[in-house]
């Protein structure tokens, strides 16, 4: 399969058009090097649509936020395949880009690790970056691969603290994909917070063992809601199913990853919001430097990596918003200390 290419920079294509013009005809066109120092090229694999109101899309957001804030298109350029799932048509898709003289190609997914490793040492003179995760892959003797990761447990206890003064039943959902990475930083975190408020209250905590699968995460909600639960949350792409449900139902919601109030405006709460504008700032001025990996990333509250967004549609109560503030400062100072 084939990915599907979508690129943000009409200056760069208009350069390849008459760079492939002056070329002999059974030539490939390749960048200059003076177009290399023009435009910085950025490509990204997505597992889901870049549009998901999830992990795809916080990525998707602050390249956009990144090209406008260096120049714009004619300064950036930013390719992105997306909804590759399937982890071999998303290491084609890495592999192909590298190929094609990139500066700067993540893989925005943890399953995609084992692929770059395998990739980066073909292209060493391509910076490569991949998240969630800590591995740069130094100790395999790789030196262009970067790796970022979100503390999801920050924003889980936050959230989970406001859940448990919001929950009129005293049982709470959670609904996730599979029990590893940031989504189980985010269900355990937002459980801490939930038990250290209401120590009483019951979490209910369901794994669908996907991603993607939309129709299973609406499923679980409404298993949580048949048990109780007038509050729920959870993580991944696919929480737009649980979304609905809760809507359709009437059960506060708890966003994370991205900013998820205009999927429900009348039951979303707040949303943790992973930033990654400062990590994509940082990794093009190493690469821009000669440094094209070795080093890790990690969003949190104290250096605004990570961000509770409250929603404008839904009213607060003073007291929820005092406590969840102080709860995000605690974090922040060391005083409260959340389990990964």
């Amino acid at each position: 399969m084939k990915p599907v290419v979508f690129r943000v920079s009409l200056l760069a294509v208009i350069a390849t058009m008459l760079l492939a013009a002056c070329a002999p005809a059974a030539a490939p066109a390749t960048p200059t090097a003076a177009a290399s120092a023009s435009v910085f090229k950025i490509a990204v694999v997505f597992p889901s649509a870049h549009n998901d109101a999830a992990f795809s899309q916080s990525m998707y957001e602050a390249l956009l936020t990144v090209q406008k804030d260096m120049g714009g298109p004619s300064k950036v350029e930013i390719a992105y395949s997306e909804n590759l799932f399937n982890v071999p048509d998303a290491a084609a898709a890495i592999r192909d880009y590298a190929s094609k003289g990139y500066n700067l190609v993540i893989a925005h997914g943890s399953q995609y690790g084992t692929s770059l490793e395998q990739i980066a040492p073909d292209f060493p003179k391509t910076a490569f970056a991949w998240g969630t995760s800590l591995d740069t892959f130094q100790e395999a003797g790789i030196n262009n691969v970067f790796a970022y990761q979100a503390d999801a447990e920050q924003g889980g206890y936050v959230q989970g603290v406001m859940a448990a003064m919001l929950s009129k039943s005293g049982v709470i959902g959670i609904t996730g994909p599979v029990e590893a990475g940031d989504a189980k930083l985010y269900v355990d975190g937002f459980k801490q917070g939930v038990l250290a408020t209401k120590p009483n209250d019951k979490v209910n905590i369901t794994y669908t063992g996907s991603f993607s699968d939309v129709s299973l995460m609406a499923a679980a909600a409404t298993t949580q809601i048949q048990n109780g639960a007038d509050v729920l949350t959870g993580s991944s792409q696919s929480v737009v199913g649980a979304i609905g449900v809760c809507k359709d139902k009437n059960v506060l919601w708890f966003g994370q990853q991205w900013d998820q109030a205009s999927l429900a405006p009348s039951i979303v709460v707040s949303s943790q919001v992973y930033d990654w504008v400062p990590t994509l700032e940082d990794m093009i001025a190493l690469v821009q430097k000669g440094v094209l990996g070795g080093k890790g990333y990690t969003l949190t509250f104290a250096n605004k990596g990570l961000v509770i967004q409250y929603n404008p549609s839904y009213t607060v109560p003073a007291d929820v918003k005092s406590a969840a503030d102080a709860a995000t400062q605690g974090i922040i100072d060391g005083k409260i200390t959340v389990q990964p």
